[in-house]
């Protein structure tokens, strides 16, 4: 009998002495329990592994993200006076947002920098990423560097550059157009300070939304283009009716992230409200109108509540976005 069996048989001949059979348990049994216990534990230590990797994520989400969030919602459920101190007041400082006509104002300032800037942002990096896609441009790599660096520049420093641009006293463009003797062109203004923020956040942003778009480009296979041609497709039309179409959910995850940045629009107008406070008032946006109530007033309770009214129209917006889009793709 093969001794690694179960059971193993031993005759007299194998014991002097006795004429029995004796049935003895083979050592292999002992060595089964040890071994699936082992296994067992390798498993389980293969499928931790993921986990200790993904643990410093975790732990600063936890501690950056999470714990500020509700730090920030206890916040708001209270109110602090300087008479009678600091009061539970439950739901009130919601409420209050909801008939807030600062907080109003500032998301409709957003909403209108957005319409403008936004398909004109979302335009120019789609038309560089084809460019960067097609065979016509020399020096892809310099092109792409280029068009990607400004996103490398800090808010803060693009808007101040663009801000001593914008400058009527001392100005490049205004000493040009007083070299050639035209009037200089008024930027900072109530009617066009929208359009000088949305141009420093296009030239800023394009070439990042660019970056997304000419990797969805460059997933395609090849074979659709060639067969394209084949059928008598000129450029154009193999852009409009095939790439296009192809990188279209690349497209919609930079209108999401273009209408989230946008909400959240602060650096440029906070820079360039030193240079005209009149025109960029302390509730221009939704972030500033929090970050001065915060900071200025000392009225952190409400500001915590203005805050998450501000995380709920972006919520909502951005939903509104996706289904949309996603609308038409289902009726088509």
């Amino acid at each position: 009998m093969d001794s690694s069996s179960p059971v193993a048989l031993r005759t007299a001949a194998d014991e002097p002495g006795s004429g029995d059979v004796t049935i003895v348990r083979s050592e292999a049994i002992g060595r089964t329990a040890p071994g699936s216990g082992s296994r067992r534990w390798q498993r389980a230590r293969r499928a931790s592994v993921p986990y200790l990797f993904l643990a410093p994520f975790l732990v600063g989400f936890a501690v950056f993200m999470i714990f500020p969030l509700i730090y920030a919602f206890d916040l708001s459920l209270y109110r602090t006076k300087i008479v009678g101190g600091k009061s539970f007041v439950g739901l009130e400082n919601y409420a209050k947002v909801l008939g807030d006509s600062s907080f109003w104002e500032g998301v409709r300032n957003v909403l209108t920098f957005g319409l403008i800037q936004i398909p004109i942002m979302l335009g120019v990096a789609l038309i560089a990423a084809l460019l960067l896609d097609s065979v016509v441009i020399r020096g892809k790599t310099i092109f792409r560097l280029g068009f990607f660096l400004p996103f490398a520049v800090p808010s803060v420093v693009a808007a101040l550059m663009w801000g001593y641009m914008y400058g009527q006293a001392f100005g490049p463009i205004a000493q040009i157009s007083r070299a050639v003797g035209i009037t200089p062109p008024e930027f900072l203004t109530s009617g066009t300070i929208i359009p000088a923020l949305a141009n420093i956040s296009t030239w800023q942003f394009a070439g990042y939304n660019m970056l997304i778009m000419f990797a969805a480009l460059q997933a395609i296979p090849h074979e659709l283009y060639e067969a394209a041609r084949v059928d008598g497709a000129s450029g154009i039309q193999v852009a409009t009716r095939v790439k296009i179409p192809l990188i279209g959910p690349a497209i919609v995850l930079t209108a999401i992230f273009s209408v989230i940045g946008t909400l959240q629009l602060f650096n440029e107008p906070s820079v360039l409200r030193a240079v005209s406070p009149t025109i960029i008032p302390p509730n221009f946006t939704p972030n500033l109108y929090v970050y001065n109530l915060a900071f200025t007033n000392r009225q952190f309770d409400y500001a915590a509540a203005v805050s998450f009214g501000l995380a709920l129209v972006t919520a909502v917006l951005s939903s509104l976005v996706l289904f949309v889009v996603y609308r038409r793709q289902s009726l088509r």
